[in-house]
């Protein structure tokens, strides 16, 4: 007997979270699935598209009815107008193709980093009040992603993950490897009463992304991803230093002290317009010494309990990252 299958469109599919969910797509039998990413790839069902310039016809004319849009500048670090051009006119042109294109529904991947302040919060849900302040250009664009994306003419699910770690990552996980291999990483806050916070293991991520995109009745929803296992951050950087054989921090900062001093790396950084990021910035700081919590009732209605807990998730990023030699060359 035939499947009919749904062709979907995951953009971002040469990175770390659309790659993973185009894989888990591609696994199943009732879906066609292709994707767009900023890198070329030997792979003719993922093309090489410019998303903040208009969107061209693409495939030869394979229309999608549902869109996945995990593309985004997913860094801590840039000018407001590179944030603008990537996290919103991108968002928008994309948009603006699913309503050329016919698509049914669109799924946007947002970020928790909407939802943060300044501060220590708990049980962040959905219902959790956004802005009018944010930490920094990539949660406000973010948001401004979201608010067009509740305006889409068809069905819209947006998905703000939080803290996506695994196998595969080539930003976050190599970064603080780095900078603990050359003693460069200080542990930030309080030794005694480290800060906790949800982490989300990708392929976790990839099949709620899926989900998301398939299920029936999504329409309208915005649903935070989180692990709802909230972990000591800093003492589990350090394990997973321990298990790559690098050395844990031994300085610490306190958060105000890592605020001040991110706040004149920052202005150095930009003043002097020098290249990269700053090794220390205000939102890094917020990120890794307050402690951000999540309600995930709405997710595990929504999707179920995580097949896979962030134990087991730290088990398989250490092996694949002494698999990969991360740290071979570093120290």
């Amino acid at each position: 007997m035939n499947t009919r299958m749904t062709r979907v469109l995951v953009t971002g599919a040469t990175g770390f979270v659309g790659g993973a969910l185009l894989r888990i797509l591609r696994a199943r039998d009732d879906v066609e699935a292709r994707g767009l990413g900023r890198r070329r790839v030997d792979d003719a069902d993922v093309a090489s598209v410019d998303l903040t310039q208009p969107v061209p016809e693409l495939f030869g004319g394979w229309r999608p009815e549902v869109v996945v849009h995990a593309a985004a500048r997913a860094t801590q670090w840039g000018t407001p107008a590179q944030f603008r051009a990537q996290n919103v006119d991108a968002t928008a042109n994309l948009l603006d193709y699913a309503r050329r294109a016919g698509v049914r529904r669109v799924v946007y991947v947002s970020s928790s980093s909407v939802f943060y302040r300044p501060a220590d919060q708990f049980g962040i849900s959905e219902t959790t009040a956004i802005g009018p302040g944010f930490l920094n250009d990539y949660a406000r664009t973010k948001h401004e992603g979201e608010l067009l994306t509740a305006r889409f003419d068809g069905e819209w699910v947006v998905a703000r993950p939080r803290a996506v770690f695994g196998p595969g990552d080539t930003t976050l996980l190599p970064r603080i490897v780095e900078a603990a291999a050359r003693g460069r990483l200080p542990f930030l806050g309080d030794r005694d009463d480290p800060a906790v916070g949800d982490l989300l293991y990708i392929d976790v991520l990839a099949e709620q992304l899926a989900a998301a995109a398939l299920a029936p009745g999504l329409g309208g929803t915005s649903v935070n991803l989180a692990s709802g296992e909230p972990v000591p951050l800093l003492p589990t950087i350090a394990r997973i230093l321990d298990g790559l054989g690098v050395p844990a921090p031994r300085r610490t900062l306190g958060r105000r002290g890592a605020l001040a001093l991110a706040a004149a790396a920052e202005t150095t950084w930009r003043l002097g317009r020098l290249p990269g990021e700053p090794p220390l910035t205000r939102y890094a700081v917020w990120l890794l010494a307050s402690s951000k919590t999540f309600d995930v009732a709405r997710s595990r209605a929504l999707f179920g309990a995580p097949s896979i807990g962030v134990e087991e998730g730290l088990e398989r990023t250490i092996a694949d990252a002494r698999r990969r030699g991360l740290v071979d060359g570093l120290r």
